[in-house]
């Protein structure tokens, strides 16, 4: 393994030993086979491996909506691995934004609605039109989700996720509906979140030609991480092809 991505930041998240696993009648599934790992202040990670390597089950758990059967997890300070339900929604809500496969929109409102659905239980958000504008939809906060395109609709997702100002943003193949050229719009827009409010942000795909944007790259096989390596050199979202 290569590659220490902290430069001197602080450390977001750290996991000991991390595993999971599942009783599927009568055989045990182990999606993560003792996993450690740190996260950095600001990084922008990509997380590499072919379906059912973990990766998922690796986000959900570092963003607090699965638990980890044996080891430790930590955000900051805060020993997730031990913390209750109530703690586990506190964070969540402050700390986590989330962007996954399929945007979540609700139809019935507007683009600016639905970002401003989380504004209302954050304790220092961002304006909704500041939120669209960051994400690059500018001119389309009145429009509602079956009016615009599909990676529109992601966009409008990684406004809602940035809105309450998190300091993790976890993206769970945020892509994986889109095609090249949408994908790199919607990427384009993590870029820009990473770089301008400097949101840890941690994206899993099985896309290895993502991983080319990323500090670092953390490949995942049969719930272990198998290398990481530090890209010296990243290439910007608009010259990725796929």
């Amino acid at each position: 393994m290569s590659g220490n991505g902290g430069k001197d930041r602080g450390v977001v998240f750290r996991t000991r030993g991390l595993t999971k696993s599942y009783d599927m009648g009568e055989v045990k599934v182990h999606a993560l086979r003792g996993i450690d790992l740190e996260l950095y202040e600001g990084e922008m990670v990509v997380l590499l491996g072919a379906s059912g390597s973990g990766k998922s089950t690796l986000v959900n758990i570092l963003g607090g909506l699965d638990t980890a059967t044996e080891g430790e997890v930590f955000y900051q300070d805060q020993e997730l691995t031990r913390a209750n339900d109530r703690e586990l929604t506190e964070y969540r809500r402050h700390w986590v934004g989330f962007v996954f496969q399929f945007y979540n929109l609700i139809p019935s409102l507007t683009a600016r609605e639905n970002v401003a659905i989380v504004t209302e239980i954050a304790r220092d958000p961002m304006d909704p039109d500041e939120a669209l504008d960051i994400a690059g939809l500018p001119d389309r906060g009145d429009s509602f989700p079956a009016q615009l395109s599909g990676g529109e609709q992601q966009r409008v997702a990684i406004a809602r996720a940035i809105a309450k100002k998190p300091a993790v943003l976890l993206c769970d193949e945020p892509t994986g509906a889109l095609d090249s050229k949408t994908g790199i719009v919607v990427l384009k827009a993590l870029e820009r979140v990473n770089r301008e409010l400097g949101t840890t942000t941690f994206i899993i795909t099985h896309n290895e030609v993502q991983a080319e944007m990323a500090e670092r790259v953390i490949y995942l096989r049969d719930g272990k991480i198998s290398d990481i390596r530090t890209n010296e050199e990243r290439t910007p979202p608009e010259e990725l092809s796929w």
